[in-house]
């Protein structure tokens, strides 16, 4: 049957009745097109093409339609016969056979693509044929052809080949009728799901225009859960493309009902999409309202719902991330970075905000200048997401004026004392005001940890300046009292207040306006004792300055710094703060902790722990660094998991926390961590080991030199068939180099890579040969060219002498690497690696005379230091290369023979 002709030569109109038919599956290898072709029917190809598709013969509609994509391709240069064509298959998309039209329309996006590609006139022409047939047969009785120009309307819309006017008059209001209420059950789900699907291709203006009100209206279907389901399960979709505004005004109503649905799959949708519908809104309505809206579905009485809700949790918190505080953003190619701090110093002096917290935990924001957004108008290029903290302000100024007071006090003091006893002065005094000044200039930087130590080394330096001074005991409730981070139950430290809070409860407007310390009443007792406990001696600088010389914030941070970290490690306040943030609602953060708690694996999910840690960077970017201590316990609960999964789950993600805890955080609390990792499972080590690098550049020198000697156990393996494992460390240690000196490299990665070079697995040799390469640059790089020697006679011996041919040949590609990447000069390669590598080319395997003639011709001659007229070595490269143009081995004389301008051939597959 399959040898038949497929060319109809008799001409007979009974071939109908054995038609294509008879061929079965096996035509599929035949020109579909082969109807077309003349016979002896004395048809044109056209008259031909309208015979077979309106034959009574359904196999030949088939056919037909399966090959139109080919009949246009045949009819492409005519316009006349191309019209002819179009009106064919508009005239058999009303083919009363199912099978006939779905073929048809499996053909459309094919043949939309080919108009688009070829025809200069397409838009017209599928707006006029193919749009009407994609479109009615959305409503067709069939199901499979419903189904198949379902497909394609969104491979349509994908490929942008659909214009907006048809969207909006032809495709839309089909659409539209189809989830009417009065509509059929069958075809309103199937129209629901493929308008949220359609959404996401389409402008915000069209989906607003004509889809919204309808989505709205399908939301609240009492009759059908079904479109219920749909609906939420493609409500981030809607609420991304619509917006803000229409998200909170016509959404976030119709997203509470789904969330309290009678069904528990349709809650289950809701929480599933909770983090795309928490992009959309604002911070306030993300605080008030869905936050409440997320616990009651983390307490859902469905598991189901529940264990939903709870993998969602942490992408729900990160929605809470703010740039402008957390100082870190993400590049296009997904790397977390930090903003640089801005140095304008027009910047700095507009005016500092601070944001403390007010009794009702929500953020309070004064201004000692202007309002922010003032000081955002007056510069249009300043964006709060790149300077998103204030740098360290300029405070000579503030320092002249301290001097003019200090001066004005010295004067005071010689008047009486029992005429102004409060205005007594002497240098314990001067140094509390400078130290306050200081302070108070610090505290719109208490984002940053590094400032936070500052400020509590300084307190305890204000308290001992203030214990020694003669006026101590007669200071005005108007100064000011530091007390030390650990004092309060905020993670931050928040300064105090400039005005001393008032007792009642009742003026809010007065606390509005002066800088509150949180829980003050509260803390009174501890403070009282920690100002025994962290009493300092008085600043070794006191007495060797004048009263009325200005000191520095750096020179006062300097003088007290070792004694200030003295008393706080050993003050019995320094306990672990309690986890209490303002980044967001707490009652969020205590659910996402509570992930850890075993009875949550036994009554939501057994995954919960690994979901956990999954979503632990984008939890810990959201609080901050200075919130890290909320963290650090449940991390370290995680990291000693008794599922792999979860511990190489962070193994994984450890690189990118390093990053938001910064190098101080990193070595306190998870170098230990990382350590643990490094002996683990390999499906743990693993995850260290592909961002090895990463991690290391984030540490100080001292603390990654430790490293270099555990380098060497990333060799054994749990199983030695794990050859992907030293592929990884091979393409690690290539980074690696860079944060090493020379000699670290040569007395710790050099060895490894060495033995790399002899891995019984080629694609591990094949890149541990750029790691030698590597490491010769390095080391001439640096100026060691004794040791870049030493390495150079190394290689030598080892692969040049070797007595595989493996070895050889890998001699022959590290001398090609060499010459390509410039890692040395080319007097000393032509010195000591060159007559090695011309000593190869009679080399008795042609595999390693392959990659001689390959280094030599397309890199070493190329290299303009053996084409002078003077070098030595320029004779013995033409002979060597001239007789390996005339090698017996076939592949040897073409790489000999190639041109080095034309493209080069990879010959990695020989290594």
């Amino acid at each position: 049957m399959a040898g038949l002709s497929l060319y109809f030569e008799d001409g007979h109109d009974d071939l109908d009745d054995f038609g294509f038919d008879d061929y079965g599956s096996d035509c599929d290898g035949i020109r579909i097109t082969a109807f077309l072709d003349a016979g002896q029917d004395n048809l044109t190809p056209l008259g031909r093409l309208e015979k077979y598709a309106f034959s009574e013969n359904v196999f030949n509609r088939q056919i037909v339609a399966r090959g139109l994509l080919d009949v246009l391709r045949e009819f492409s240069d005519n316009e006349n016969d191309f019209i002819s064509v179009m009106e064919t298959v508009a005239r058999m998309s009303e083919d009363g056979e199912p099978t006939v039209r779905a073929e048809l329309m499996e053909q459309v996006p094919n043949i939309a693509m080919f108009l688009h590609e070829s025809r200069p006139n397409f838009p017209a022409a599928f707006s006029r044929y193919l749009v009407p047939i994609v479109v009615r047969y959305l409503t067709d009785p069939n199901n499979q052809v419903r189904k198949t120009s379902q497909a394609a309307l969104l491979v349509l819309l994908e490929q942008g080949l659909i214009s907006k006017t048809d969207m909006e008059t032809k495709v839309c209001p089909v659409l539209l009728d189809l989830t009417e209420p009065s509509s059929d059950d069958d075809y309103k789900i199937e129209a629901v799901a493929i308008v949220c699907k359609v959404v996401t291709m389409l402008s915000k203006d069209t989906v607003e225009h004509l889809l919204l009100p309808r989505f709205c209206d399908l939301c609240s279907d009492a009759r059908l859960f079904q479109v219920r389901k749909v609906c939420a399960a493609n409500f981030g979709e809607f609420c991304s493309i619509v917006g803000q505004e229409a998200t909170e005004k016509l959404l976030m109503p119709k997203f509470f009902d789904l969330c309290s649905d009678s069904l528990w799959g349709i809650r289950k949708a809701c929480a599933e999409c909770f983090m795309m519908v928490s992009n959309s809104t604002s911070p306030e309505v993300r605080r008030a309202k869905l936050s409440p809206l997320f616990i009651s579905l983390i307490s859902d009485q469905s598991r189901w719902v529940r264990q939903a809700a709870f993998q969602s949790l942490g992408r729900f918190i990160s929605t809470f991330a703010n740039p402008s505080s957390t100082g870190l953003h993400f590049r296009e190619d997904g790397a977390l970075l930090e903003v640089p701090r801005c140095t304008s110093d027009r910047v700095m002096h507009e005016g500092f905000t601070h944001t403390i917290p007010n009794r009702n935990n929500s953020p309070m924001t004064t201004n000692n200048t202007r309002n922010t957004k003032e000081m955002e108008q007056t510069d249009e290029n300043f964006n709060s997401f790149h300077y998103w903290r204030s740098p360290l302000p300029d405070i000579s100024g503030e320092l002249e004026m301290l001097s003019c007071h200090t001066t004005e006090e010295k004067k005071e003091k010689e008047a009486p004392e029992d005429n102004c006893p409060d205005s007594m002065s002497s240098p314990g005094q001067t140094t509390s005001d400078q130290i306050q000044k200081v302070l108070d200039c610090l505290q719109p930087h208490m984002d940053d940890p590094d400032v936070q130590a500052q400020v509590q080394v300084l307190s305890a330096a204000l308290k001992a300046a203030q214990l020694d001074s003669p006026g101590d005991d007669s200071m005005t409730e108007t100064q000011l009292e530091m007390e030390p981070e650990s004092n309060t139950g905020s993670p931050v430290v928040e300064g105090t207040s400039v005005e001393v809070q008032s007792e009642s409860e009742d003026s809010p407007t007065e606390e509005e306006e002066a800088m509150e310390t949180p829980s003050a009443s509260e803390s009174c007792p501890v403070q009282e004792q920690g100002d025994e406990e962290t009493q300092t001696e008085p600043l070794e600088d006191q007495e060797e300055s004048p009263p009325n010389s200005p000191v520095l914030e750096s020179e006062l941070i300097e003088s007290v710094e070792e004694e200030g970290k003295e008393d706080s490690a050993n003050s019995p306040l320094s306990d672990d703060k309690p986890k209490i943030q303002n980044v967001i609602p707490q009652q969020l953060l205590d659910q996402y902790l509570s992930m850890t708690d075993p009875a949550r694996a036994q009554t939501v999910d057994t995954e919960i722990a690994k979901h956990c840690a999954f979503s632990l960077p984008g939890v810990a970017l959201t609080l901050g660094r200075q919130n890290w201590h909320c963290l650090k316990d449940t991390y370290e609960t995680l990291a000693t998991d008794v599922q792999w999964k979860v511990r190489r789950t962070l193994a994984f993600s450890i690189h990118e926390l390093a990053v938001i805890l910064g190098d101080q955080l990193t070595a306190a609390d998870l170098v230990p961590i990382f350590n643990g990792f490094l002996k683990d499972l390999d499906e743990v080590r693993i995850g260290v080991l592909k961002h090895l690098y990463d991690f290391l550049k984030l540490l100080h020198a001292d603390k990654r030199r430790e490293y270099l000697y555990q380098l060497q156990e990333f060799m054994v393996t749990d199983n030695s068939r794990n050859w992907r494992f030293r592929y990884e460390l091979a393409e690690q240690l290539i980074l690696i180099i860079e944060l090493y000196s020379h000699y670290d490299v040569y007395d710790y990665l050099r060895q490894i890579a060495l033995t790399l070079c002899s891995d019984k697995v080629s694609e591990v040799r094949w890149i541990s040969y750029k790691l030698v390469v590597e490491i010769l640059q390095k080391l001439y790089a640096c100026g060691a060219d004794d040791l870049g020697l030493n390495f150079i006679n190394e290689l030598t011996v080892r692969f040049c002498h070797c007595p595989k041919w493996v070895g050889r040949q890998a001699f022959a590609f590290i001398c090609q690497a060499v010459v390509e990447e410039d890692c040395m000069p080319m007097e000393q390669f032509s010195q000591h690696l060159l007559p090695s590598l011309l000593s190869l080319s009679s080399d008795p395997v042609a595999n390693v005379r392959v990659l001689v003639a390959k280094a030599l011709r397309q890199s070493v001659m190329e290299k303009a230091y053996f084409k002078e007229p003077g070098c030595s070595y320029s004779d013995e490269l033409e002979e060597t290369v001239m007789a390996l143009q005339s090698d017996k081995d076939r592949d040897v004389r073409f790489f000999a023979s190639l041109d080095p301008t034309k493209g080069l051939m990879d010959t990695a597959p020989l290594i």
